[in-house]
């Protein structure tokens, strides 16, 4: 299993980079997040000493319109395995929940200017993803098996 860690220390380096010096960086988390970081904390950050947050990852990130490290994130499920429990028709149950659950709540953040309300309209539509994704999974697993599970 590679080391996720040092994977994410990797990429923050390279962002960190080419934003040029640990200043710039440190001022691209205070413009986005408010103040608090300084080249000292990004310092410890780059060698290890303490580890990035969602938040750094997703200042720098759109700062530098690049995203590797939410790419290796995404990368990780695509390839989870289908749960060994349950059914085809607990997965059309989940799948009509999740949907109808991201359906309400991207309605939500449309009638909101609340950022939380956006952020709980993405954890739903992942859940309904995911839901899908499990289906798919264990229809392709049962044609696998000559159809038969």
């Amino acid at each position: 299993m590679p080391d996720f860690r040092k994977i994410v220390r990797a990429n923050m380096k390279s962002l960190v980079d080419w934003f040029g010096c640990y200043d710039a960086v440190a001022e691209t988390f205070n413009a986005r997040w408010g103040g608090g970081a300084s080249k000292g904390t990004v310092s410890k950050k780059v060698s290890g000493n303490l580890d990035w947050t969602v938040a750094d990852v997703i200042a720098l990130e759109d700062a530098a319109g690049r995203y590797p490290v939410t790419r290796m994130m995404a990368r990780r499920l695509e390839h989870r395995p289908v749960s060994e429990g349950g059914s085809l028709l607990q997965d059309g149950s989940s799948i009509a929940k999740e949907s109808g659950e991201a359906i309400s709540a991207i309605l939500a953040a449309e009638q909101s200017n609340c950022a939380d309300e956006s952020a709980q309209a993405i954890k739903e539509v992942d859940d309904a993803m995911f839901a899908l994704r499990q289906a798919r999974a264990r229809l392709e697993k049962s044609m696998g098996n000559g159809g038969a599970e």
